[in-house]
């Protein structure tokens, strides 16, 4: 199944009317689309809550809008495996928002023979194709822990190669921190 471009969803208002219920007249979604994101918190947690990870970068939004839950698994997987490569597994990485919105489609065929098979607007509510996270402007969507400076300069330069994997502009923030860490 191709997806569609990010653009097409990324940047509209949104309401979610994606209720689900067990009562089937009572749900609007009949059926929900599985998780992509696996894990949402990587590396040593306990380093960081100890307060051993003093320097943390922090990712936000600069712009509300619509992540995708497969790009944010995707910026996962490479962030992950770049620091787990770098720093052996002394880093603390968590993916801060959760995809709730399911996202629909009402598809639509194009060629020959398709006007029979389809229905115009007629129950145009689509089918489910995918979550997102809706985020709002300052919101905060991953978070780095590192040891050191030099840490921190190849995690932001991480940073900078995930960013085109965002369909938002996002902002690097980099703050020192003191003392012991609760989450």
């Amino acid at each position: 199944m191709a997806l569609r471009k990010a653009a097409a969803y990324t940047k509209k208002r949104v309401v979610p009317f994606t209720r689900t219920s067990k009562k089937k007249g009572k749900s609007y979604v009949k059926t929900i689309p599985p998780q992509k994101i696996v894990k949402f918190n990587m590396g040593l947690e306990g380093l960081y809550r100890n307060g051993k990870l003093l320097h943390r970068l922090s990712v936000t939004a600069a712009e509300p809008g619509q992540i995708r839950h497969n790009a944010l698994e995707a910026c996962r997987q490479y962030i992950n495996k770049a620091l787990d490569k770098e720093f052996l597994g002394q880093y603390f990485f968590r993916v801060c928002v959760y995809p709730h919105h399911i996202q629909r489609e009402n598809k639509m065929l194009t060629g020959a023979g398709s006007d029979r098979m389809q229905t115009g607007m007629q129950l145009s509510f689509g089918k489910a194709m995918g979550k997102a996270a809706i985020v709002k402007k300052g919101t905060l969507v991953f978070l780095i822990a590192v040891q050191n400076e030099k840490a921190v300069r190849f995690a932001r330069g991480v940073m900078k190669k995930v960013k085109p994997k965002i369909p938002l502009d996002m902002k690097l923030n980099y703050e020192v921190l003191e003392g012991l860490q609760t989450l």
